[in-house]
């Protein structure tokens, strides 16, 4: 099969899709990985590393796609949608749910795609799960970066110090992301509650995190409370394939304190606070009713090389099985990256998707 990997153009993003050694994976294994010219450099990937792998690379990002199979990290740009044909697999990022946009052109150029973000396998998200692990992570260096006051902050370091309390954490969502944020929290030292709402979850979040960290029964009176007493809130909250749904209202902010640092991990699906709206790496962060919002779409991208290592070894044998089997054989093959399918001839193939934004589901034919 001919996979293109092209150079992102998302404002800020610096991952890529496949590196090196993945690129070498494929290529053993009879097919053509054609590679654009520079989309590693910001992962610390040359386009030396790729030729040496036995890539293909070439300046056009018209060529790259036209391959069968276009492999890429963040959801494609209006720009990119005139490469759009009915003979094209897309595997990538999509978040549609939050991106109606993309949505309709995907269905009226025929396009196959799948969404990294609702592979599922034995109820997990293994493709998505890194980029969460990493995003839920980095939530916390970046909530503790602005909570300083020169950043706008109250001026509360999260840990505290001998004879002054932590800082209050509080994280909306025990998946992958929220446990991440959590644990990081709880490293630094801070006072932490995970609001969830399944119980099985939140016993393995008391049995697998630090004492500090405790569970709360994710209700809107326990979000209240939460929200009255938070230095630092991270949405955290998914359903895959759906709209995130708004946890925390304009008017709930007004119990919030002043300088208090939210960040909305689910911003990709529309965000867990009605008052998000998407930010970038070079401007990060706004304020509303006196709270400092940090909005980033793709956040794994400050931190290119761990994330796109991270994400090449998830996606790998994935894109290996398509392109080994073919799309059809693959979705019969491999139950779990059938659950990724979206968009499939011209229909949404997602119930969740399709619910979300009130659409038609034509069902899942490999399901």
């Amino acid at each position: 099969m001919h996979i293109g990997l092209p150079r992102e153009i998302k404002q800020t993003e610096t991952r890529v899709a496949c590196t090196p050694s993945a690129v070498r994976h494929l290529v053993s294994g009879g097919h053509r990985v054609l590679v654009q010219c520079g989309a590693g450099l910001n992962s610390g990937f040359s386009d030396d590393k790729y030729r040496r792998a036995g890539a293909v690379m070439t300046e056009s990002s018209e060529e790259v796609w036209q391959s069968e199979l276009v492999v890429k990290v963040k959801e494609p740009l209006e720009e990119e949608f005139r490469h759009f044909r009915s003979d094209l697999i897309l595997f990538t990022f999509l978040h549609l749910a939050g991106n109606p946009h993309l949505l309709q052109a995907l269905l009226a150029s025929g396009v196959t795609a799948i969404a990294y973000e609702t592979v599922q396998d034995n109820g997990r998200l293994p493709l998505l799960a890194p980029m969460s692990e990493i995003a839920g992570k980095m939530s916390v260096l970046m909530g503790g970066y602005y909570l300083a006051h020169q950043h706008g902050g109250e001026g509360i370091l999260l840990g505290g110090v001998p004879g002054v309390l932590p800082a209050k954490v509080a994280v909306l969502g025990g998946g992958s992301a929220g446990m991440q944020a959590a644990r990081a929290a709880a490293s630094c030292g801070a006072d932490v509650t995970v609001l969830e709402l399944n119980q099985e979850r939140m016993r393995f979040l008391e049995a697998s995190l630090p004492p500090q960290v405790h569970t709360l029964y994710s209700t809107e009176q326990h979000i209240d409370e939460q929200l009255a007493s938070a230095d630092l809130l991270i949405g955290a909250v998914l359903v895959p394939g759906a709209a995130a749904a708004k946890l925390v209202t304009r008017s709930m902010l007004r119990s919030v304190k002043k300088g208090a640092v939210f960040v909305d991990i689910a911003i990709d699906q529309g965000g867990c606070f009605e008052t998000s709206r998407a930010t970038t790496h070079e401007a990060p962060v706004f304020v509303e009713e006196g709270v400092i919002h940090y909005c980033v779409t793709n956040m794994p991208a400050a931190y290119p090389r761990t994330s796109t290592e991270a994400l090449s070894g998830a996606t790998l044998p994935c894109i290996r099985r398509i392109a080994d089997l073919g799309f059809e054989s693959a979705m019969v093959m491999m139950p779990g990256l059938a659950g990724g399918l979206n968009i499939w001839k011209g229909t949404v193939t997602h119930k969740v998707l399709a619910g979300s934004l009130g659409l038609a589901f034509s069902g899942n034919p490999f399901l």
